[in-house]
């Protein structure tokens, strides 16, 4: 193999590898944003939680009530939805530029209209990023069988 082409094929393969980083690091920030909000949903620290979503979110839940974000945060603020407690147990990320869909599984517990509920439910989520943060822009669960 030439220097040339032996210097085309590392340059290749360094440029590639620091792309994956760089998607990795990527991915890692919007999982973790998406854990955040988790947190603050279930302490319902509803001030905070409204930078995680998008003005014009789209929220489906697995009993189909649809919510947009004013909605969704005086849900959580009422007590209308009491989240217990979310436990993310498998999440794959899909970045396309400053948007990210996530696909995954929840366990979430609560109370809705203080009627409790225990859920494991598939996820689809999507992320835009805003001012240096990740927001929902749309979430819809489906339930799962047991």
């Amino acid at each position: 193999m030439s220097k040339k082409i032996r210097l085309i094929f590392f340059w290749a393969v360094i440029t590639t590898a620091s792309q994956a980083t760089a998607q990795g690091h990527r991915a890692e920030q919007v999982l973790n944003s998406e854990l955040a909000r988790f947190r603050l949903m279930t302490s319902r620290d509803t001030v905070q939680l409204r930078d995680y979503l998008s003005e014009d979110l789209v929220y489906v839940h697995s009993n189909s009530l649809r919510e947009n974000a004013v909605e969704h945060v005086r849900a959580i603020s009422t007590g209308k939805i009491v989240y217990q407690r979310m436990d993310r147990k498998r999440a794959d990320v899909r970045l396309y530029g400053r948007t990210a869909v996530v696909n995954g599984e929840i366990q979430v517990t609560g109370l809705l209209n203080n009627s409790p509920f225990d859920v494991f439910m598939l996820y689809t989520a999507i992320y835009r990023k805003n001012k240096g943060k990740w927001q929902l822009i749309s979430w819809q669960t489906t339930r799962r069988a047991a």
